[in-house]
């Protein structure tokens, strides 16, 4: 986790900030006089900030839920692997085109079970962002996903993807090579996949980038994540022709994990230390591992072929619609 100082801070997170000055100036005072005993004042200073953090994060609206699930402490997916995977070994390419770093994948073991683990990556500097392209993935990065989850399906081990993507990268050479064939061929065949596919949305789940790896047997989605067709800044440009009033198309879309949960899109929530994921790498890796081997071990006994009919019956529950006679 980043240092107090190197840490950045939203709007809504201010208050915190504050507290943090306070104790670095109790702490350089305690340096200056060392009769006076600031001990008793700096654990107040540091309870204060765990009360904040909790009462923050108990009254955060949609828009502050979007701006934490992109914040740049945010654990993004090589964290996760680093501290809920061991012996992970990573593939590369889509054996046609290149190897896309917006997405990447490999065999490792959680819990003593080996997996194919796959996700999207957003960097952690202005060069690893570039790098990454932001998290936004190629044609060729589903292609790979796939390769990965048909080796998964050879050898027997279940799949556990990581969605935190803006979206699939909407250039004009990705369109070239097929970005929507790319992602609908990868729907199809997860469907179809006969191994178990848990699919945690662990930061931002936008579009047909998120669905590209998102199609499993159970769908898990970190408290302060996001998941829609669209962000909140796209749908008010398209409605409102301004950027302005993406608090309200955040409201409107009702994009948070309570109400995934209620609409039946995913399956559980998965709970971030206080505050945020960005608190505490270790907590947050933690209960999302709990959350993994618990989903692993409910579906993994069920026959291949059961598997898949729940899969297509799961998916085939979802969106509301009435017949007209």
């Amino acid at each position: 986790m980043p240092q107090y100082s190197n840490r950045q801070f939203l709007d809504f997170e201010q208050p915190i900030k504050e507290l943090y000055e306070q104790i670095d100036q109790t702490k350089k005072l305690a340096e200056k006089n060392s009769k006076i005993d600031y001990s008793q004042t700096i654990q107040q200073l540091e309870s204060s900030v765990l009360e904040r953090r909790k009462s923050i994060t108990e009254n955060l609206t949609p828009w502050q839920r979007v701006q934490l699930s992109r914040h740049p402490d945010r654990p993004y997916t090589f964290k996760y692997i680093d501290k809920i995977v061991t012996n992970f070994i990573e593939i590369h390419g889509d054996r046609n085109v290149k190897d896309d770093k917006a997405m990447v994948g490999g065999l490792g073991e959680i819990g003593g079970q080996t997996v194919m683990i796959i996700g999207q990556q957003k960097g952690i500097n202005t060069k690893t962002r570039q790098l990454r392209n932001f998290g936004m993935a190629n044609p060729e990065g589903y292609r790979k996903a796939l390769r990965l989850m048909k080796i998964a399906e050879k050898f027997n081990k279940p799949v556990v993807t990581l969605i935190d993507t803006p979206g699939a990268y909407p250039g004009m050479e990705a369109e070239e090579r097929g970005q929507g064939e790319a992602i609908a061929r990868n729907i199809y065949e997860m469907i179809r996949l006969r191994v178990p596919i848990i699919c945690c949305i662990i930061g931002e789940g936008a579009s047909g980038g998120a669905l590209g790896i998102g199609v499993g047997d159970r769908i898990l989605m970190m408290e302060n994540a996001w998941y829609t067709v669209i962000s909140p800044e796209n749908c008010s440009t398209i409605l409102w022709r301004s950027w302005e009033k993406k608090e309200v198309a955040a409201e409107q879309l009702k994009l948070t994990a309570i109400d995934m949960k209620g609409f039946g899109l995913v399956d559980d929530i998965v709970p971030e230390p206080c505050g945020g994921a960005h608190w505490d790498y270790t907590e947050a890796a933690d209960i999302l591992k709990t959350h993994i081997i618990k989903a692993i071990n409910e579906i993994k006994d069920i026959t291949p072929e059961k598997r898949v009919q729940l899969r297509i019956e799961k998916f085939g529950r979802m969106g509301h619609w009435k017949e007209q006679e």
